[in-house]
């Protein structure tokens, strides 16, 4: 739960940050009685299902025992329940080993499904009648979702956002997560974040410099010369207020516009090297590859959303 509710709430945070309301009004549910107690979330309070109403996606958090899932009087009274919602239009996904919850209210059967690889022979024994993939991340079908075990959750969490919100939100989900369904490294999920709150003037007028003027052919000495102090001083200070020399900074800066090139727009690579203010294409692709970890070409092949 920890994970699904992490991730929406960025979901909701990044639309807040962009001056839009929140993407997702997240609701915890329960079955049966008492109402559990729930410290780990104070944020949400959580509601019986009976009060709940119509939803638009309904996801099955893992179990820790999965017959004990299935043999619980609160959880068998919740499939009737999950039957009725999605009949009256809302999705429904499960996570690892919520796919038995699932599969027993009998909207799997017919269909492709996946849990906990680790968990599959049991599920093959109780559900004989859904198609499983036990080797499979995610599957989805006719507004139904599952994923695989532990870190499947994520990739999960990311299709359902691309479905929901955009496939910009995904990514950008993606390289705060670090996720991906085939990672060999981390360093192509990273985002260039400029330091904004350092309170220093000076320097606030340089980082406008390069942000205005970074697809130009301009060079740290440009930018020096508009600054009306002395080298030394403007070096020392942008270091310690960014964390960056000037240097790193513009091209940081270039190469994040370039990701953005790559990842939101059809130029070629030429293209995408020359608006990001670079003119050597040895130089662009060697510096691509410094801070991305891959390749241009290889970045967008694995962010830039195919043609169906």
């Amino acid at each position: 739960m920890a994970a699904i509710l992490d991730v929406f709430d960025t979901v909701n945070s990044y639309y807040e940050m962009n001056g839009e309301a929140a993407f997702f009004k997240l609701s915890l549910l329960y079955s049966g009685t008492p109402a559990p107690e729930i410290s780990a979330f104070e944020k949400y309070n959580p509601s019986h299902y009976h009060t709940s109403g119509q939803q638009d996606l309904v996801l099955i958090p893992a179990f820790e025992a999965v017959e004990s899932s299935l043999s619980q009087p609160e959880n068998k009274e919740l499939l009737p329940w999950i039957q009725q919602q999605y009949k009256h239009g809302a999705e429904i996904g499960s996570f690892c080993t919520g796919a038995f919850l699932l599969a027993a209210s009998g909207l799997l059967d017919g269909k492709e499904a996946t849990t906990h690889i680790n968990a599959s022979p049991a599920f093959a024994v109780y559900f004989p009648d859904v198609i499983l993939k036990q080797d499979a991340v995610v599957t989805h079908s006719d507004g139904i979702y599952t994923s695989g075990g532990a870190t499947s959750t994520f990739h999960l969490l990311l299709k359902m956002i691309h479905n929901y919100c955009n496939r910009d939100v995904a990514v950008r989900m993606a390289k705060i997560f670090a996720i991906d369904m085939n990672r060999e490294q981390q360093s192509y999920f990273g985002i260039f974040t400029p330091v904004r709150d350092h309170g220093d003037d000076l320097v606030y007028k340089i980082q406008n410099c390069i942000e205005n003027d970074y697809d130009k052919s301009i060079t740290i000495e440009d930018i020096l010369q508009q600054i009306p102090s002395s080298r030394r001083n403007i070096i020392r200070r942008f270091k310690q207020a960014t964390g960056n020399t000037l240097i790193e900074y513009l091209q940081k800066t270039r190469i994040e516009a370039a990701k953005k090139l790559l990842e939101q727009t059809n130029q070629s690579i030429l293209e995408v090297m020359m608006h990001s203010g670079y003119n050597d294409t040895k130089a662009f692709r060697q510096l691509f590859k410094k801070s991305s970890g891959m390749t241009p070409k290889d970045y967008r092949d694995k962010f830039k959303p195919r043609a169906a």
